[in-house]
């Protein structure tokens, strides 16, 4: 007997929705009372999954009691109020509730005909973020997934119009351009640039100063040697916010060598840039108004479900001579008159992302936001002072935007201290840090950034490490 066809049945729907609703507004209220991490070893949760697909259909509740029983249970979950690991990935109930009613609706963002308003309101959301950020109106903004393909964009719009530039002038050639960066750049920078089609020994990760910034004079004297060899200098990456311990590159003399060199100037604030809404911190972005684009994530430090990039450009017509492509399927009779986000990006196929980013805004309103912003940095300035005091810590570098790099001292190997001690404190469960490496030397991150973390969440995750620290003497 044949399958019956899969049909609609909104009664049905309507009772699903209403039970993962209510299992949602549980999770957001008890989600620290799951381990951070789970306990789980590789190949544990795929062995417990059928190895091919059902052949008739199955129950709904069946399902959803699996994904609690096998899925849940296997997840590292974000939004615990022990986890300070990487960049947070936040979220809020309206960016949640935002994304219900996206995919309900299901529409393909890709040009002002496929969805009007969706194009629109990103238009809107767009502007909105620069008026917060005090960009000056010159740029605009669209949105990407993350600040990767962000930064892939920006990378290779520097990449064609140094092409262009060279081109009848100097017989430039791609695999002669040059792209700098630093070396406390994000991991995406060199891999985007790489998919860009920059050679890779063409990409120069520059020596950092003692905050781990970007060195001026080694990207003066890279740009400097690489002329001198024959090459073409054809982009800069900046970065507001690194990864390691949010080092903020000095963009004013780094704009002014872009100006003078001719060379694209990308601005990377993937996290630290939502800080920028704080008037007492709009000074992270000094120089970027020179920029040539710049990015950040709402969906790290705003509240915004992942995914939701806001990426910024000055020279529009650049952008569009990199991206610009539509199929006769695509083409209307107002293109000329309208916003085609197809063609400011690598995807086509683009999600109603603006959506979510109304909903944020308007509940919280920008007094909100930048009433959560100060408290995640004043606790992350808390957290400096308790390990500055400690005997046994040493703070490692300041703590300006809720990020804070420590190590245990006290052992001839600090490097391997600090791994086994990081290995300790994330066994347990009850809280998760990560490690990295600045100018060599191993340490810990403690980042905030989710809604609900509190002092009192902060003021346990210390005690654990202390108490994590003091096994490892033991």
């Amino acid at each position: 007997m044949a399958a019956e066809l899969p049909t609609l049945d909104p009664e049905s729907f309507r009772a699903q929705a209403h039970q993962l609703v209510d299992w949602m507004a549980d999770y957001l209220a008890r989600v620290g009372e799951y381990p951070v991490q789970p306990p789980v070893t590789p190949g544990e949760i795929r062995a417990r999954l059928p190895a091919a697909p059902p052949a008739r259909p199955e129950q709904f509740d069946r399902i959803v009691a699996d994904f609690r029983q096998l899925i849940v249970p296997g997840l590292t979950h974000w939004g615990h109020p022990g986890f300070f690991g990487y960049f947070p990935a936040n979220t809020s109930p309206p960016s949640i509730l935002a994304e219900m009613l996206t995919a309900t609706i299901g529409a393909q963002c890709m040009s002002w005909n496929t969805s009007p308003a969706a194009t629109e309101l990103e238009q809107v959301m767009m502007e909105w973020l620069r008026q917060m950020l005090g960009l000056p109106d010159s740029f605009t903004g669209v949105i990407q997934d993350t600040a990767s393909t962000a930064t892939l964009v920006a990378l290779i719009t520097a990449r064609d119009a140094a092409v262009a530039r060279a081109g009848g002038r100097e017989g430039g050639t791609l695999d002669r351009l040059t792209v700098y960066t630093s070396s406390e750049a994000n991991s995406s920078v060199p891999k985007g640039a790489r998919l860009a089609g920059f050679r890779p020994d063409h990409i120069r990760l520059l020596d950092t100063d003692a905050t781990a910034a970007m060195s001026l004079p080694a990207l003066e004297q890279a740009i400097a040697a690489d002329r001198a060899a024959g090459l073409l200098p054809a982009c800069v990456v900046a970065t507001v916010g690194t990864t390691g311990s949010t080092a903020i590159d000095p963009v004013p003399g780094i704009a002014a060598v872009c100006r003078r060199e001719a060379l694209w100037l990308h601005v990377d604030a993937a996290f630290a840039g939502s800080a920028a809404i704080l008037p007492e911190l709009r000074w992270i972005l000094d120089g970027a108004e020179q920029a040539d684009s710049l990015v950040f994530n709402p969906h790290k430090w705003l509240l915004v479900n992942f995914d939701c990039s806001a990426y910024f450009v000055r020279d529009r017509a650049a952008l569009l001579r990199s991206f610009a492509a539509s199929a006769e399927i695509l083409k209307a009779g107002y293109d000329d008159a309208v916003i085609n986000y197809r063609d400011w990006g690598i995807q086509l196929g683009r999600r109603f992302r603006a959506l979510k980013l109304w909903f944020v805004i308007r509940s919280y309103g920008v007094e909100g936001l930048q009433a959560m912003l100060r408290e995640h940095i004043r606790l992350g300035k808390l957290f400096a002072s308790w390990v500055a005091r400690h005997d046994g810590f040493e703070l490692i570098g300041d703590a300006p935007l809720a990020t804070v790099c420590f190590r245990q001292g006290g052992s001839a190997d600090l490097d391997a201290l600090n791994q086994r001690l990081l290995a300790r404190l994330n066994a347990d469960g009850k809280t998760f840090l990560t490690g990295t490496r600045l100018r060599g030397r191993y340490v810990l991150r403690l980042a905030l950034g989710h809604l609900t973390t509190s002092e009192a969440d902060v003021r346990r995750a210390w005690q654990l490490i202390v108490a994590a620290a003091g096994e490892g003497e033991g």
